[in-house]
C-alpha cells in the first residue's frame, strides 16, 4: 500500500469511528434497550387487542340499547293496535330471518391452515398462500350448506343471516367486526344428509378438497344429532340504498 493511501486510510478511520458510535447511540436511544421489531409486534398485538375489546363492549352496548326499544315498541304496542300489528308481524318473521335461537340437527364443517413444513422450506412449486384458508373457501362452504337447504347457520360463535358477510384478511376472518383465526368452524342446521350432498356436490369445495390432498390444508365435516344457535345480534342497518324514480300514478 502506497504511503498515499496509508495517510488517506489514517484520516478516514477517525471520521468512521465517530459515525459508527452516533449510529450505535442513536438506535440505543431509538430502542431503549429492546429489539425494535419485537416492539413493533407487541405494539400492533396491544393494538388488534384494544380494537378487539372495544367492539365487544360495542356490541353489548348495541345488544343492550336493542333490547330496549324492542320493550319500549312491545310498550307502546300496548296502548296502540297499530304498533302492536307490526310488532306481531316481525315476530311472525323473525324465526326465518334468524333472530331467534334455532335448534335441530346439522353438521358443523372446520376448515384449517396446513401445517407448517418442519424444514421451513415450502414444497417445491407452492406459495404461502396455497397452505391458508381464503375467504372463498369459507364461502363455498357458506354457499353450500344454504343450498342444501340449512335453516340456519352459525360461523365461529356467531349467528350469520342473508347480510352477513365474510371477510378474510391473511389468515384471519373478520365477521360483524370480530377477527378470527384458524381452524374456522361452520355449524348449520338442517337434514345432515342433503347437507352433506350439498358440500360433496359443490364445485368450489371440491378444488378445495384437491388442496387438502396436496398440502394438507385441514376439512372435515361432522353429523350433529343437535345443534342449538343462538339468535343473530348484529345490526341490520341499511348502509346503502336508492331510491327508484317516482313512476306516477
Amino acid at each position: 500500500m502506497s504511503s498515499v493511501r496509508r495517510r488517506a486510510w489514517r484520516s478516514i478511520l477517525p471520521l468512521l469511528t465517530v459515525l459508527s458510535g452516533t449510529l450505535f447511540a442513536a438506535g440505543a436511544s431509538t430502542s431503549r434497550g429492546t429489539d425494535l421489531r419485537d416492539t413493533g409486534r407487541t405494539r400492533l398485538t396491544e393494538l388488534i387487542i384494544a380494537e378487539q375489546r372495544r367492539g365487544d363492549r360495542e356490541r353489548a352496548e348495541y345488544r343492550r340499547l336493542r333490547d330496549e326499544v324492542d320493550r319500549a315498541s312491545r310498550q307502546a304496542g300496548r296502548h296502540d293496535t297499530r304498533v302492536k300489528d307490526a310488532q306481531a308481524g316481525a315476530d311472525r318473521l323473525a324465526a326465518a330471518s334468524g333472530f331467534t335461537p334455532l335448534r335441530g340437527r346439522g353438521v358443523r364443517v372446520t376448515l384449517d391452515d396446513a401445517p407448517q413444513p418442519e424444514s421451513g422450506d415450502l414444497p417445491r412449486g407452492t406459495s404461502p398462500d396455497d397452505l391458508v384458508v381464503h375467504q372463498a373457501d369459507v364461502q363455498a362452504v357458506v354457499n353450500a350448506l344454504w343450498a342444501g337447504g340449512a335453516t340456519g347457520m352459525q360461523i365461529m360463535d356467531q349467528r350469520v343471516i342473508s347480510t352477513s358477510a365474510v371477510r378474510c384478511v391473511g389468515n384471519t376472518l373478520i365477521l360483524q367486526g370480530v377477527v378470527y383465526s384458524p381452524p374456522f368452524r361452520v355449524t348449520a342446521v338442517g337434514d345432515p344428509d342433503r347437507l352433506r350432498a350439498a358440500l360433496d356436490d359443490s364445485p368450489e369445495i371440491a378444488v378445495y378438497r384437491r388442496y387438502v390432498r396436496e398440502y394438507g390444508l385441514g376439512y372435515t365435516v361432522r353429523t350433529l344429532r343437535r345443534v342449538e344457535l343462538p339468535a343473530f345480534t348484529g345490526n341490520v342497518t341499511m348502509k346503502h340504498a336508492t331510491v327508484p324514480p317516482y313512476a306516477g300514478p
